[in-house]
């Protein structure tokens, strides 16, 4: 079927130019063409309204439960057709005409390309196996070209910020992120690869997944704890997943669940601009969000968990991410006016409506936060100072090397470092406002508002007297299926102690936005009935002065090698520990290596030093991607 009444001459002919009959034919098909227009207002189509596909898979290796509920539980599939695209098939009034993108001869196998589809859209195509795939060219989470990516087995990584998606079905299988791929129909014919687009589809970069409603027959009840990216994660993955109870959202926070990553990078973004979803999204669903109620406590037993607007809720099974709140350490005078944290948006707001051209800050700690806040800040005040421990900042995360760069890059643009300090008295006046503060080495600075970046604590208080075994730094340890210890109560997010997929044996308790929402979709899967285990390489990244930098990977290292120019702010890192295995990479200015290296892990690979050993020639080892998955016995 055309697709619109205004699309170009040149993708008309793109569309028809595989159709090898003669002009009467042509004139034959569009012919058919209209009729199915008219038909499509007449008829109902099984499955329209949604934007999604008749076919259902459950994703990512998933076993059912027998006792498991069959019906359209998974993911939206488009597969690539291995039957010929007969003349029923072209009139599929649900999809376009075929399109000849490229000859099959244009790609090798294992290499992708981002190709036209028509003037408003693209594809990424991959060859993979002898086997065409495609799906949306752009990542779902800040629009990056998915072709500058990493190539994995069956999936594509993100080069900025490492979401996977699946190539079969175009799912998102590992975030940051909340939406999937288009993906599209391909079959090969004479030569030509031909692709067939939903017409719902076309000119988006991203398609929800299928989501089920409440079925009022089913008398379950699952509750999903904290408003932040890994409970808005777990709401909308356990409808994917095929769960028809009762869903409350417990939101402790008064609005609606929001992209945090932004709140120190950009703080003075209205939150229309930061919401995952709109309240309609949530009502359309069945999803009942408590904003502005937090958990007071769990009581496993009983299974219930008492909220602060006075409800006691009965549970079937619970999801806890309540993330963290920030630490603002015992210094003298740190209970005055325009001392402040980042961590919620109305932080972010506070700290907006509190600057003015001659606002002097001080910016405690040399952490992501503190340097992002100082970063956002300095351009809108009259000075920024950063009050760091170490006499690099981000010294524990890079290492010696990279952190002297990027205390050259913060000076460069106007920030004050004051390394190797700290501060022991926050001075105020006689309005309660801090107006000095004082150095270790007894100096002083005037300061108009100090934010402390000073670190966090874990929200888990609520679950002390639980049953639920609480770590000393108030983390949880979970399974790999992201459950606690008491049957039924599953745990993600910054408060999980969890494995990762890598090097490290033991649980870990990482703090990663990526991580937290991956925990959301495992738990949905778990507590839905099937089984899916954590499989996850933490991956992070931040953004200062236009420089990004992303990290993936984890453990301990006793060297750092770099390739290419610190200076440049154009380098590639690889930690390295005692037994000469790379733990993680860092890079700025090199995408996708950093994706690559994560792709790598999630494989089972593993990188030594010797696979960088050669200068010429250090991104040798990215073709180990290619090679067969290892075997496991």
């Amino acid at each position: 079927m055309l697709r619109s009444k205004n699309c170009s001459v040149l993708t008309l002919f793109k569309q028809f130019q595989v159709l090898r009959g003669s002009h009467a034919r042509t004139r034959q098909l569009l012919v058919q063409q209209n009729t199915h227009r008219h038909l499509l207002i007449q008829q109902q189509i099984h499955n329209m309204g949604s934007m999604l596909c008749k076919e259902y898979k459950t994703t990512g290796k998933v076993t059912p439960k027998p006792e498991q509920a069959t019906g359209a539980v998974g993911s939206y599939q488009s597969k690539c057709s291995t039957e010929k695209m007969s003349p029923s098939n072209v009139e599929d009034v649900e999809y376009t005409a075929p399109v000849a993108v490229c000859k099959t001869t244009d790609l090798a196998d294992n290499e992708m390309k981002q190709l036209e589809f028509d003037e408003d859209t693209n594809i990424l195509l991959v060859k993979q196996n002898g086997r065409f795939q495609a799906v949306g060219a752009k990542c779902t989470h800040y629009g990056a070209p998915m072709h500058t990516g990493a190539l994995g087995q069956g999936r594509v990584r993100c080069p900025w910020h490492g979401a996977c998606f699946n190539l079969e079905t175009g799912d998102i299988e590992d975030f940051p992120g909340l939406d999937s791929l288009p993906c599209y129909k391909v079959d090969v014919s004479d030569g030509q690869v031909l692709v067939r687009a939903k017409h719902s589809d076309l000119a988006k970069n991203k398609r929800f997944k299928n989501m089920v409603k409440r079925d009022p027959t089913d008398e379950r009840c699952f509750i999903v704890v904290g408003g932040g990216p890994s409970g808005a994660v777990c709401v909308e993955a356990l409808r994917q997943e095929g769960y028809t109870g009762r869903l409350i959202f417990v939101c402790r926070e008064d609005v609606l669940p929001y992209d945090r990553v932004k709140v120190s990078k950009a703080m003075g973004l209205k939150i229309e601009a930061l919401q995952f979803r709109d309240e309609q999204f949530y009502k359309d669903h069945d999803i009942e969000l408590w904003l502005g109620v937090s958990a007071d406590q769990l009581v496993t037993a009983s299974k219930e968990l008492h909220c602060s607007n006075g409800y006691v809720v009965k549970y079937d099974k619970i999801y806890i991410a309540t993330g963290c709140s920030a630490f603002k350490p015992p210094i003298p005078g740190a209970d005055l006016q325009n001392v402040m944290t980042v961590r919620d948006f109305a932080d972010g707001q506070k700290i907006v409506a509190s600057i003015t051209p001659e606002t002097r800050v001080v910016c405690l700690g040399s952490s992501f936060i503190a340097l992002e806040a100082a970063a956002f800040l300095v351009s809108k005040t009259a000075s920024v100072t950063v009050v760091g421990r170490e006499n690099v900042p981000l010294k524990a995360a890079f290492g010696e090397q990279i952190g002297a760069r990027m205390l050259k890059l913060f000076e460069d643009n106007k920030v004050h470092m004051q390394m190797e300090s700290g501060i022991t008295e926050i001075i105020g006046n006689d309005d309660g406002k801090v107006v000095e503060v004082q150095l270790t080495d007894g100096s002083r600075l005037p300061c108009d508002l100090l934010i402390m970046g000073t670190g966090s604590t874990l929200n888990t208080q609520f679950m002390a007297k639980s049953g639920v075994r609480l770590n000393k730094n108030g983390s949880v340890d979970v399974t790999d299926f992201m459950e606690s210890n008491v049957p039924d109560v599953y745990v993600g997010g910054d408060i999980a102690n969890a494995h990762i997929y890598g090097l490290s044996q033991s649980r870990v308790n990482i703090g990663h936005y990526q991580l937290a929402q991956y925990h959301a979709r495992i738990a949905a899967i778990n507590m839905c009935g099937s089984v899916k285990k954590a499989e996850s390489v933490p991956f992070f990244f931040t953004m200062v002065f236009g420089k990004g930098i992303r990290y993936a990977g984890h453990g301990a290292y006793t060297d750092v090698v770099i390739d290419g120019s610190l200076e440049d702010l154009s380098f590639i890192a690889y930690f390295i520990n005692h037994a000469d295995t790379v733990t993680a990479v860092a890079s700025c200015g090199r995408d996708p290596i950093v994706a690559q290296f994560a792709e790598l892990l999630s494989q089972g690979k593993c990188l030594g030093r010797n696979h960088i050993a050669n200068p010429e020639n250090r991104q040798a080892w990215t073709s180990m991607l290619k090679e067969p998955l290892p075997k496991v016995r």
